[in-house]
Formats: C-alpha cells, sequence, structure tokens
C-alpha cells in the first residue's frame, strides 16, 4: 500500500469515524465495560465542568455509546482502571498507560505541569504541610478547607491556595485523583490510589513521543501530520518527513486524500478498515450531538478540513461577542456535521431547551435528514432525563416547523 492508494473525502471522513467508534449507532445496550473500550479507542477523554447540559466527559461517551449509566465512569476511576493526568488537557486515561504519561509529564512542558512546578518554588513550606495533612489524615477534597479571604469561589483563577497546592501535587504526580464525589475531585497519595505510582518504568521521553505519535494516528484514524502532536499536546508540529521512520518500519501508512495537498497517514491496524472506506464499505450511519471537547472537532484546524465545519468554543468569549451561544454542540449526521446546537437541560423540570439549531450553510434539510436529526435530538433529551424538548429558534427559521413534526413524531414510536 503507497502513494496511489487514494481515498475521497468522504471515504477518509468515514474512516475516521470508523476509527473514534461514531460512525454506526451502538448495536447493543452498552456495559460498564464498554465505557473503558472507548476510552481505550479514543486513548483519552478530555475533562470540563461545564454542565449547561451533561458534562464533557459524558456527552463524549453518550455520543458513541448511547444510554448508557454516567456513575460508570466514576466507578472506572475509583476502581483504577482510569486515571486523571495532564494528557491534551486534563483527562481521563486507561491505567495501563499511566507510565507512559507519568514519564511524558516528567520532562513536558505543558501548562499545568509547569504552572505546578511555579507554584512549587513560591510556595514549598505550605505545599509539603498540605501533603504530610494528605498522608496522615487521608483522602481530601478542595471543600475540606475554609477560604481565608472570604471570598466565593469561581474559575481556576479564583481557587483557594490549598485547591492550587493540590493541584500543583497532583500535576507533579504526588497526588492522584482517588473518586469523584458529586464531579468534585477527592486527592490522595499517589501510592494509595495505584500503588504501582511508586515504582513505574521511566521511558525515555523521545520513545514515549514516538508512541504516542503513533497512537494519535491510530485514535484519529486518518490524519494529517500536522494534527497529530495536538492530540496528546506534544510538541511541536510534526512535518511529513518526520513521518518517515514510523513509515518505514511499517507502523505507519501514508495516503492520499482527494483535494488534500498533504498525505494523509493511517495506522497498520487500521488498514483493513481503510481498504473497506476505499471500496465505499464503510457507511456512516449514526446520527448525534458532540461535545466540544470530543476528539473528533477538538482541533478547528482538522475539523475544518475534514468536515468543513469552522468552529470556535464560545463558551469564554463574553455574551455579546458569541455568534451562536455559550456552549454549542455540533450535529453528526451520517459521515458529516450538519449543524451545531445551543442548548440547555433543565433537569429540575424534565425540560431539553433547544435556544438555537443552526444548519451549515451547504446542508439541505431533507426529510432525511431532519428525522435523523429528530432521532438524535430525542435519544438525547432522554438520556438527559429531560425527554420534553422546546425550540426556540432555528436558522433556516423554515426549520422549526418541519423538526416539530418529526420531534412528535419520534415522541410517538
Amino acid at each position: 500500500m503507497s502513494n496511489s492508494f487514494h481515498l475521497s473525502l468522504q471515504q477518509a471522513r468515514n474512516l475516521q469515524l470508523a476509527a473514534q467508534g461514531l460512525l454506526k449507532a451502538p448495536s447493543k445496550k452498552p456495559t460498564r465495560a464498554d465505557v473503558r473500550k472507548a476510552i481505550q479507542r479514543m486513548q483519552l477523554l478530555q475533562i470540563d465542568t461545564i454542565h449547561v447540559v451533561a458534562r464533557s466527559p459524558y456527552l463524549v461517551l453518550f455520543s458513541r455509546l448511547g444510554d448508557y449509566q454516567n456513575i460508570w465512569l466514576e466507578q472506572l476511576l475509583e476502581n483504577q482502571c482510569l486515571f486523571e493526568a495532564w494528557a491534551h488537557e486534563a483527562c481521563f486515561i486507561p491505567i495501563e498507560d499511566y507510565a507512559l504519561h507519568r514519564s511524558y509529564s516528567n520532562a513536558r512542558r505543558h501548562w499545568g505541569i509547569h504552572g505546578a512546578r511555579r507554584i512549587w518554588e513560591q510556595h514549598r513550606p505550605h505545599m509539603q504541610a498540605l501533603l504530610e495533612h494528605v498522608r496522615h489524615n487521608g483522602a481530601v477534597k478542595s471543600s475540606d478547607f475554609e477560604r481565608k479571604d472570604g471570598k466565593k469561589g469561581g474559575g481556576w483563577w479564583g481557587w483557594k491556595d490549598e485547591k492550587r497546592w493540590l493541584e500543583a501535587w497532583f500535576a507533579l504526580g504526588e497526588l492522584m485523583i482517588a473518586r469523584r464525589d458529586n464531579f468534585s475531585r477527592v486527592y490522595d497519595l499517589a501510592e494509595r490510589v495505584y500503588p504501582p505510582a511508586r515504582n513505574y518504568t521511566q521511558y525515555p521521553v523521545e520513545e514515549v513521543h514516538q508512541i504516542f505519535i503513533a497512537r494519535a494516528v491510530k485514535a484519529l484514524g486518518i490524519t494529517q501530520a500536522r494534527w497529530i502532536n495536538d492530540y496528546f499536546r506534544t510538541t511541536p508540529k510534526l512535518k511529513p518527513t518526520e513521518l518517515y521512520p514510523l513509515i518505514d518500519e511499517g507502523t505507519l501508512i501514508e495516503v492520499r486524500v482527494e483535494g488534500w495537498t498533504q498525505p494523509a497517514f493511517i495506522h497498520r491496524d487500521h488498514l483493513s478498515l481503510a481498504r473497506k472506506a476505499a471500496r465505499e464499505q464503510l457507511e456512516a450511519s449514526h446520527a448525534t450531538l458532540l461535545s466540544p471537547f470530543d476528539p473528533l472537532v477538538w482541533d478547528r484546524e482538522r475539523a475544518k478540513v475534514m468536515f468543513d465545519f469552522d468552529y470556535r468554543i464560545e463558551c469564554y468569549t463574553p455574551e455579546a461577542k458569541r455568534k451562536y451561544g455559550y456552549f454549542v454542540l455540533p450535529v453528526l449526521v451520517e459521515g458529516q456535521i450538519v449543524g451545531r446546537l445551543d442548548a440547555k437541560a433543565h433537569r429540575g423540570l424534565g425540560m431539553f431547551e433547544i435556544k438555537a439549531l443552526y444548519l451549515e450553510p451547504q446542508i439541505k434539510p431533507s426529510d432525511k435528514l431532519l428525522q435523523a436529526l429528530a432521532q438524535a435530538l430525542r435519544s438525547c433529551a432522554c438520556w438527559h432525563q429531560t425527554p420534553g424538548i422546546t425550540i426556540n429558534r432555528t436558522s433556516p427559521s423554515t426549520l422549526q416547523k418541519k423538526l416539530k413534526y418529526f420531534l412528535k413524531s419520534e415522541a410517538t414510536l
């Protein structure tokens, strides 16, 4: 298989969706083991605390698994099947990869690690006292410590000292996250959470870098060289020529995608999938909502090239300057990202509010598409335990009446 192997853009999309577990709707009722397998397939699961709808890690799993139980994620963490670390950002990661990530963290300059080292230099006595407190008194939460300034917390910029110190020890590997209580981190000594943490294999950083390159390509299914480093936040951006050693050893395979001036790369484990894609044997049939922090779309440049989807997360943008909304969800339907949804789950009212739904300019709202979209919305709303759906606004405006019809039809099935 050489440069003569070509894929159309849609075939490349289907290959990426298959690798990410988003090609087809789940065919069976999910189990806790399926949650673990989904994270292993993605290599990591980004953590975010915004919860106007389900928090991002839960939503990423829903997009792939359907109606699963959120508690399974916490159980996998508490049972040491997963651990938390700085990777792409703060992430849940399969525990079998602990040594790789710890080895890389010890040598990297991710802002989370760099900031932790700076805090340690500035607050050594306080941090050492906090570590001894955990050692002698057991696991702690940030809420166990009262603020001395009387202020209320908020984002990371409003953290109290103890929270900063706990996070610094977490980033440096002395503390790990033992479990989550209502999604709040519970910190404990690394050796108590995961005993091998004190005696893990220290890998050379360059070896880990090469492993992460190969794993990023595998997780993405197909990628250009310039998109690889973002997955694990390795540095620097890669050039195609830097992947030739991995091609020569047979780990990666170079392919061509119609319309791309840059070569694409796949992992050897996806050779069979790539051949199926080239033969039109990978059919994208899944319709679902995506988190803004889903691996499929978290790289803006990649999402634009792969799916013609120009996406900017606006939750950190002042409200008056937002174009689409606070926490807008990309809408995936049968191999295309067809729109974006500004939604809020009113859990106490059992209501899923569609504040605004925007179709992409190139998408024609056929009955087939609207039926799939209605099914995806209904499924997501029910998973949130907010089965009532309201629609405030759509673009185009003519979409609203038709979508309500298909939602009503879904409700009667």
